[in-house]
């Protein structure tokens, strides 16, 4: 079976950084190219971490588009406290062997599922502003998207405020756009997310696997578990972001509702909120599936399992 082509629209973060790993190393997936958005830091620090990812991954021929600064109507919100000033605190990586690629991340987005022969599948892991942009601005090119698979929302409670998910309340509007678009979507939420822990086993396990191993148990275990100790008093970090890739690499490992979901944009203590309707009391049609569980155990077999065949 050929690997199935994919975007990534990342903000790295420790997990985009550990995402990205990932899908830079599964044999099932063809990354055609890497955007960038401002979210969990700025857009020129999420740039470069894209950047110094892929050269530590060896992947220079990757092309990398920097995207949105800011959300489509709102001021940006960051999250340093959880990952660092840079976005990467603590993290070893080399400085980048190579620049971003000349087009926006909008336009890269464009040449990409334009030139593909079959289907793109996109995976963002970060505020949502470059997709629903591209979605704006290419609507011909829906046709040639075989689906949506994002990590954002929640069922039930939120991180960033106690309705919202991080990612989604930056930019509710274009979470909104999205998800009305009518495209195939899987929607990953906090509820499968916070079920990626990383505890010392492994820990253990990823340290046994090359330098890559030890790179993603060291993004796990610096900053960034310390900050989900201090945040929310968790032992152990989930990796959000990595469980929306390794579900398309496997989506077996997920356990998915069909619902309807909207977005709210203008509540006073609800911005962000992912509303989804369990019961069908809207009588509106489903729109995406949502996660609703995973197979912890799965999904690090996939991510030791493509780590092992990096080759670094």
């Amino acid at each position: 079976m050929m690997p199935e082509p994919v975007i990534l629209d990342v903000d790295p973060g420790y997990d985009d950084a550990i995402a990205m790993m990932l899908a830079c190393s599964a044999p099932e997936l063809d990354v055609r190219a890497v955007t960038t958005v401002a979210g969990n830091v700025a857009l020129e620090k999420t740039t470069r971490n894209a950047l110094k990812i892929l050269s530590f991954t060896k992947r220079a021929k990757i092309p990398v588009g920097a995207g949105a600064a800011s959300p489509l109507v709102r001021t940006l919100r960051t999250s340093e406290h959880i990952h660092g000033e840079s976005g990467l605190d603590g993290a070893d990586f080399p400085e980048p062997a190579f620049g971003p690629d000349g087009r926006d991340a909008v336009r890269l987005m464009a040449d990409v599922v334009r030139e593909a022969s079959e289907p793109v599948t996109i995976i963002p892991l970060g505020p949502l502003t470059n997709v629903a942009t591209f979605l704006e601005e290419h609507p011909c090119l829906t046709q040639n998207i075989r689906r949506i698979v994002l990590m954002g929302g929640s069922v039930g409670a939120g991180n960033v405020t106690p309705a919202a998910e991080f990612n989604v309340y930056v930019d509710p509007e274009a979470a909104r756009i999205v998800l009305e678009s009518g495209l195939p979507l899987t929607m990953l939420g906090l509820d499968v997310t916070r079920e990626a822990t990383v505890g010392p086993e492994e820990v253990e396990r990823l340290r046994s696997v090359g330098r890559a191993g030890e790179a993603v148990a060291g993004l796990a275990t610096y900053h960034y578990a310390g900050a989900y100790r201090r945040t929310y008093g968790l032992a152990a970090p989930p990796i959000h972001d990595p469980v929306a890739v390794a579900a398309v690499v496997e989506p077996a490992i997920l356990e998915t509702r069909s619902l309807r979901v909207d977005v709210e944009c203008e509540g006073e203590l609800t911005r962000g909120e992912t509303v989804c309707d369990l019961y069908g009391v809207t009588g509106r049609p489903p729109n995406a599936e949502v996660g609703m569980g995973l197979d912890r155990s799965a999904f690090f077999e996939i991510l030791i399992r493509s780590l092992e065949g990096l080759g670094i």
